[in-house]
């Protein structure tokens, strides 16, 4: 007969393992999205469009289902704008910052940069709430910008087009900070209308954003792309935004946010070794260097909230 404690013990395995498979699922994405603009004439706002196309389906039934339930409580007309607004930020001007640098710099380094977030997080609870930022913490930040620096060193010893690089690593760094804002925001938010809720419509607001934007600025519609275009946003919309939205939100539940955030630390290593299969990409001893310390810092940061965080969503 199977003990509480082996129970425990289980569940929590496997909160790891789907924390796991999501993470390494959303590290897919800068990969699609670097085969897409490599093989299409596609540009940024376009895929962007096309992969919030997709994926809306499910967030919309999503959102529908946990309206649905009897333990649901409406909305107030303030955590409306506050559900609609923090989510456009996080998935529709993060998203599209993101796109665009992906043009410029390797997916590898795309997922480094975007990998600083947690540190964001950090300085911008210290800076809005007031949140106290630890010596430890302080050394953690220290190490994860000196990663940063020696992997940009290195990529720059890669690629000659400097002034594209910089443009591209800035575009993803504001993604990374209007990303770690949402999440500071929605902080706030997902303890009082639950987590599932809270991502369904954030991101059916996104994409209704993303789609409206593309109509404004696209003359083309969305049914004259070729069939590639729709394979790479499909596989997109699936594999790299709705499965591991999915896989680590049950993750959480089982095995605690701290941890999850721990296990997330896989992302830019996975991204790193998908390039270096599927796109070719080269990465010298500074980017080993660099990304060693980065997820160092980072697991510094991590490993303190996991000592807070209890096993919910």
């Amino acid at each position: 007969m199977v003990s509480e404690r082996q129970r425990t013990y289980s569940l929590f395995a496997q909160g790891i393992a789907l924390c796991f498979l999501g993470a390494v699922c959303f590290s897919t994405k800068a990969i699609i999205v670097k085969l897409a603009y490599r093989e299409t004439q596609v540009d940024p706002v376009s895929l962007l469009a096309l992969r919030m196309l997709f994926s809306m389906p499910f967030f919309l039934i999503s959102a529908a289902v946990s309206s649905a339930r009897r333990s649901n409580v409406r909305f107030t007309p303030g955590q409306w704008m506050s559900v609609a607004l923090i989510g456009c930020l996080g998935y529709y001007v993060s998203s599209l910052l993101d796109f665009v640098g992906l043009r410029y710099i390797s997916a590898g380094m795309e997922r480094l940069i975007l990998f600083i977030y947690p540190t964001l997080v950090l300085l911008l609870a210290a800076l809005i709430y007031g949140h106290r930022v630890h010596p430890r913490q302080w050394i953690a930040l220290l190490i994860t910008y000196a990663g940063l620096v020696l992997a940009l060193t290195g990529e720059l010893k890669i690629d000659a087009h400097d002034n594209a690089f910089y443009f591209g690593s800035f575009m993803i760094f504001g993604c990374a900070f209007t990303y770690a804002a949402y999440i500071v925001g929605s902080g706030r938010l997902i303890p009082v209308i639950g987590a599932a809720k809270f991502n369904s419509y954030a991101m059916s607001f996104a994409c209704a954003a993303v789609l409206i934007h593309f109509l404004v600025v696209n003359e083309k519609s969305l049914l004259e792309f070729e069939l590639r275009v729709y394979s790479y946003s499909v596989l997109m919309a699936i594999v790299s935004t709705v499965i591991p939205t999915y896989l680590i939100s049950a993750g959480i539940r089982l095995a605690g946010s701290g941890n999850a955030a721990i296990v997330g630390s896989v992302g830019p290593v996975s991204t790193i070794i998908l390039a270096y299969y599927f796109l070719g990409e080269s990465f010298s001893r500074l980017q080993v260097l660099g990304t060693l310390l980065i997820l160092g810092g980072v697991w510094v940061i991590s490993t303190r909230a996991a000592g807070r965080a209890p096993m919910r969503q």
